[in-house]
């Protein structure tokens, strides 16, 4: 239960029972009520408050107007029904960040051993050779080197809590605003506004569509055909009907799959169902306060455990209100599902699959294991090397008995062996990981890419395929009407309002256009104002019924007007649209008693349906087969082939006194007669065609998936540069394309069938979500390559939930997208852009190249800090680098390296080479190849100055005399030379694929200059002034002159590097083979090849002499029609046409020694596609009917 508090507002300070008081009735009473389903609800309802009407009057709401925007009444709903939204969990306070950051095994085992260390100092035995081994001053100053451990310690522990409360500030402020994002549709004095979601209180009027994730608990007031999955909560997987007299309840969190209507919210926040659970499930700011549990896990809705919750961001807007939780409705669908799948198991048509971990997450697991172990046997033989050599000398050289002061060397040599494990395990390399994925979904955000799943951002960048919708996504999303077939005449031009004008239609049949369209559309379809500085009125809502209401408006028509007369409450019935029908009707009751239907969907589906036509005077004709096949090849063909998105309006008038049964939808959508056809135009985005040409570069295969005429879809591809007119690649409608994938008409899909389609599959028309899943699974599913295709999917419908779940990486349209295709998606399209999706690879490459450039770095740091103690252990019977030391330079390696490393701003070059790939290792042979080269020379520095330091730069040898180790100059410019080459192999580093020059882009990322300046005056700094708190002394100018000699020469020694020659095997990316030694054999229905078939030297000539052909053909038609002008359909040359290739054909398929597959036609025709009225390009082979 909510704590009691005053709600402020303005002036008045409301108590809850004040505001409760206002109202007829409690929140209480408003939980009971949604708790009860079905007809008992209903007769609670009735029985208790007086039913909808009733219920309305308790909350002071008007069901048909909504409330009025009267602050001090919201204040008072607020007070008395609590906000939409559920407190989220308070973050973790810094200290408990700290208290993570020590749980590091190997650091508490470095602050025991520090401990030990300073404990020991102020220890002496009463030994007069160990006391006359140590000078006063020495003697005084032991304990620093135990108390600079633990300082470096404290600071590597107040780094990485740091950055991990920066990271969690930055995604609870991502989450933030992706909460101020969502909005929702809601009835204010009587005007649909879009309100923020936390803003919807108990009594508002929410407009409720297909689509749509309920954000509050609430009643229907208003229903049409609406349908909704409340699998999420209940666990019923079969869609429920939801109407005013049956079921009207309906739940947060739950999905509306069809229809659209209104409710009166109920219950809000908390106190909603959603709410609820989340209070059931512990992951609210009260319950959390009240249990105050010690878990640094959380578990979701199915008990399992989440170890990081920033791994996952979700769209908590979306929800029963606002939360900063990140669990959602969806979790919990996910829950039910995954429960059914463990016993039913997964099948071919559907379910969402919980996706396997990342790649990048996947290589970086195994390589991090493999650099511990390697690690740690260094370390354990560095202490085992130094013990014994110590032990030989001592004890059995020089026969020395025990003594305690041998107890003090012990646990330096066990300190110099932990700091050479810590320096080699790669602890820093998670917190790059982490660093380089924030940066990059921080920047995403800017290029219009919201990112909710963390590994979606790296998944990218092994894209090998995406997956695309046409609509919005490679074309404007702006809908227009060009053209029209209305009183047997074709207008073209019609977007112009002068050309508009002309179009002289009968009185009746414009009514029927105005109101057909006006009334079955979405009412919150509109067309508003033009903003500033743009001339064109904005579209809100569905952008094809915006372009069809443009026409209404082009035609002297006020669609409101026409709206106000037929309100959404008095409709008969509505069939929404859907991905089945591909066609919307609406039923009403017109004033003459005449009860109509309009319809209105893809026009090849609604002609079919359609028995009679208007004529050119407004009269009703019959509409026969033939008419039909005329209308197809004369309007709808052509429009398709200028790509147009062809829609029809028809209508149905039934008499008042024998209504049929509307749940027959079959026989009621059905006898229609046809008004129009229109033809929409939805331009190319004018940068698609570049983003798709750098993708080929890329090595990723776009694949278009619409539900558009395959005319369309052809020529809206062949703008995007998706195929080109002399590819070989298949264009498929969808019902051909599940031909070939199953071996019977209704058989089971078959991997080796979908295997021999996708590769050289382009474009998928006429398809359902359906296929679009069967697609993206197959694709997935492969083993045609020999590495698996990462597959990208974008998509805005319900429907395409399972097959964004399935992706790689799913993109939901943050723009049409639906609620419920957004809670499925990895990453939403802000402005539904394709190339944004293509600047989402370019970060994703860039994840993999800066966790590659700190690899590189990391690694050379390791082997050359590893090796060195190593060396010094065996020969020398020190390490030459002090266990502080090398935690400074594990500081620099770790930390500040990641930091500086992997926020670097990707280029375009990421975009000319092969995606990595799934088994690609993440360390290539260049980066191999740079850390063996640099880690030998530096090395072999670091050994020159240890051996022969002293004689060279006339410096006293600082090598231990009888066990006892002093800081000199000689060890103090061994670690300096060995930071300073390690910083300026930083800047080698940040060019990984063997680029001369380093320097490139550098002043583009200040963090990195930044870093790498403040490293180099700390350096300084320890040196001149860290005293024996770092074992140092200062040096000399010309000692320093020398240090920055040899760590330039890093640079100067890389341009070296680069010359050694690398072998390179380029592995086959993208979409396999490529077929470039055959041609089409089985062009099948609307496809041109079958790939995998050879054929004879012959038939080649055969295809090749059709081919020809019809580019003569081409030459003469474009001749002639330039002489006579005459329509393409009476010239003579589609009577040479059709005399001539059918026989060729013909005398083709006869002579060539394969069986012809059952479903070719035998005539095959030429077509072309019409880019202008009459001028054809790019020539395809298609199979149709004469």
């Amino acid at each position: 239960m909510a704590k009691k508090k005053k709600i402020t507002h303005g002036a008045n300070d409301i108590s809850p029972e004040e505001a409760r008081r206002e109202f007829g009735i409690s929140y209480d009473e408003l939980e009971k009520l949604m708790q009860t389903r079905g007809h008992e609800g209903i007769l609670k309802l009735n029985e208790s408050y007086g039913g909808l009407a009733g219920l309305g009057q308790k909350l002071k709401t008007n069901l048909i107007t909504g409330l009025a925007e009267d602050e001090t009444d919201l204040a008072l709903r607020v007070a008395a029904f609590g906000r939409n939204e559920i407190p989220p969990k308070p973050p973790k306070t810094f200290f408990r960040l700290m208290f993570d950051a020590l749980q590091d095994i190997t650091l508490v085992i470095l602050i025991i051993c520090a401990i030990i260390s300073f404990g020991l100092s102020f220890y002496h035995p009463t030994d007069e050779t160990f006391q006359a081994e140590l000078k006063p001053k020495e003697a005084n100053v032991e304990w620093i080197e135990g108390a600079a451990i633990i300082i470096a310690v404290i600071v590597v522990v107040l780094v990485t809590a740091f950055n991990d409360w920066t990271k969690e500030r930055q995604f609870r402020g991502l989450q933030s605003k992706i909460e101020s994002d969502q909005k929702f549709n809601v009835v204010k004095n009587n005007t649909v506004k879009q309100i923020l979601i936390k803003d919807i209180v108990v009594g508002d009027i929410c407009q409720i569509k297909y689509g749509d994730l309920l954000p509050a608990d609430g009643v229907v007031v208003q229903s049409n055909d609406l349908k909704v999955d409340e699998s999420s909560l209940t666990g019923e997987s079969d869609l429920i009907k939801k109407h005013e007299s049956k079921d009207p309840f309906l739940l947060s969190g739950t999905h509306i799959m069809e229809g659209s209507g209104k409710m009166l919210v109920l219950a809000v926040g908390e106190h909603s169902q959603t709410g609820m659970i989340f209070k059931l499930l512990g992951a609210t700011k009260e319950d959390d306060e009240e249990k105050k549990a010690p878990k640094n896990k959380k578990e979701n809705a199915n008990g399992r455990v989440d170890a990081d919750a920033n791994e996952r961001l979700v769209t908590p807007g979306l929800n029963a209100g606002s939360t900063g939780n990140n669990l959602d409705a969806t979790e919990l669908q996910e829950v039910a599902i995954d429960q059914e799948k463990e016993t039913a198991g997964d099948d071919d048509t559907g379910g969402f699959k919980v996706k396997e971990r990342s790649i990048l997450q996947a290589k970086l697991t195994k390589l991090a294991i493999q650099i511990g172990y390697a690690g740690m046997t260094i370390a354990i033989l560095t202490v085992i090397v130094l013990l014994v050599r110590f032990s030989v000398e001592e004890f059995i050289q020089r026969r020395e008995r025990w003594s305690n002061k041998y107890f003090n060397r012990f646990v330096r040599y066990l300190i110099t062996g932990i700091t050479v494990l810590v320096v080699a395990v790669p602890e820093g390399l998670p917190l790059a990981v982490t660093i380089s994925l924030a940066y990059a979904v921080k920047k995403m955000m800017i290029d219009n890419n919201l990112v909710r799943h963390l590994d979606a951002c790296e998944t990218m960048g092994n894209a090998t395929a995406i997956c695309s919708d046409k609509t919005g996504t490679l074309t404007t999303n702006r809908m227009t009407v060009v053209q029209v077939y209305v009183g047997e005449k074709h207008w073209k031009n019609v977007e112009n309002p002068i050309r508009a004008k002309e179009i002289s239609i009968p009185d009746k049949t414009k009514d029927i256009i105005l109101e057909g369209i006006s009334v079955n559309s979405s009412y919150a379809s509109k067309l508003l104002a033009p903003p500033e500085k743009e001339t064109l009125p904005k579209q809100v809502g569905n952008k094809t019924e915006c372009g069809l209401l443009g026409f209404v408006v082009g035609l002297n028509g006020n669609y409101n007007d026409i709206r106000q007369r037929y309100p959404e409450e008095k409709f008969v019935h509505v069939y929404t649209f859907n991905s089945v029908r591909k066609s919307m009707s609406t039923v009403i009751q017109r004033p003459d008693s005449i009860v109509r239907m309009y319809t209105k969907g893809a026009s090849e589906i609604v002609l079919k349906k359609c028995k009679t036509i208007l004529n050119r005077n407004g009269e009703i004709i019959p509409f026969s087969n033939v008419d039909y096949d005329r209308l197809v090849q004369t309007v709808i063909e052509p429009m398709a082939c200028d790509g147009l998105r062809t829609i029809c309006v028809a209508y149905r008038d039934f008499p008042s006194d024998k209504l049929p049964d509307w749940d027959d939808e079959a026989n009621v959508v059905d006898q229609l007669t046809c008004v129009c056809i229109c033809g929409i135009e939805d331009p190319v985005r004018p940068e698609v065609p570049e983003a798709i040409a750098k993708c080929r570069s890329a090595g990723i295969t776009v694949r278009m998936v619409t539900g558009d005429n395959v005319n369309t879809a052809r020529s809206i591809a062949l703008k995007c540069g998706i195929i080109s007119p002399n590819d070989s690649f298949l264009v498929l409608e969808g019902k051909e394309f599940n031909r070939r994938i199953r071996a019977k008409p209704d058989g089971e899909i078959e991997q080796n069938l979908i295997d021999k389609v996708w590769p050289s599959l382009r474009v998928l028309a006429r398809s359902s979500p359906q296929d679009k899943y069967v697609l993206v699974k197959g694709i997935i599913a492969s083993k045609r390559n020999p590495t698996r295709e990462v597959v990208a999917v974008t998509g805005d419908g319900t429907n395409d939930g399972p097959a964004l779940k399935k992706a790689d990486v799913g993109f939901a349209m943050g723009i049409q997208g639906t609620d419920v295709a957004k809670e499925a998606s990895d990453i939403i399209l802000v402005d539904d852009n394709f190339n944004s999706i293509v600047k989402a690879v370019m970060w994703g490459r860039n994840v993999y190249d800066s966790i590659a450039k700190f690899l590189q770095f990391q690694l050379t740091v390791n082997v050359v800090a590893v090796f060195c103690a190593f060396i010094g252990a065996c020969i020398v019977k020190e390490s030459p680098l002090r266990a502080v030391q090398m935690l400074w330079v594990n500081l620099i390696m770790d930390t500040l390296a990641s930091l500086a490393l992997a926020t670097e701003v990707p280029t375009e070059e990421l975009l000319t080479r092969k995606p990595y790939g799934r088994t690609r290792p993440l360390i290539s042979r260049t980066m191999m190849k740079n850390i063996l080269g640099h880690a030998i020379y530096q090395l072999a520095i670091m050994l020159f100055i240890l051996f022969a330091g002293p004689k060279v730069f006339d410096m006293d040898d600082g090598r231990p005399v009888n066990n006892v180790f002093k800081p000199s100059e000689h060890f103090t410019m061994i670690f300096n030379v060995f930071v300073l080459m390690t910083l300026f192999n930083e800047i080698n580093c940040r060019k990984i694929h063997g680029e001369k020059n380093v320097f490139r882009g550098i002043f583009t990322n200040p963090i990195f200059y930044g870093i790498w300046i403040v490293t180099f005056v700390v350096q300084i700094l320890l040196v001149q002034y860290g005293s024996f708190a770092f074992a140092c002394v200062a040096l000399t100018f010309e000692q320093w002159m020398w240090c920055l000699f040899f760590g330039v020469t890093v640079l100067v020694w890389n341009q070296v590097v680069n010359l050694i020659p690398v072998t390179r095997h380029m592995p086959k990316w993208g979409s396999g083979e490529v077929y470039s030694q055959t041609l089409p054999v089985d062009l099948g229905q609307e496809g041109q090849t079958r790939p995998g078939t050879s054929l004879t030297k012959g038939q080649i000539l055969w295809l090749r002499g059709i081919t020809r052909l019809q580019t003569q053909l081409r030459v003469i038609k474009a001749f002639q029609d330039s002489i006579d002008r005459q329509p393409p359909e009476y010239a003579t040359l589609d009577r040479l046409r059709a005399a001539t290739v059918p026989k060729l054909t013909s005398f083709y398929y006869d002579n060539r020694p394969l069986t012809r597959p059952h479903s070719l036609n035998p005539i095959i025709t030429i077509n072309t596609n019409m880019t202008d009225n009459h001028q054809p390009s790019s020539p395809t082979f298609e199979n149709t009917q004469l």
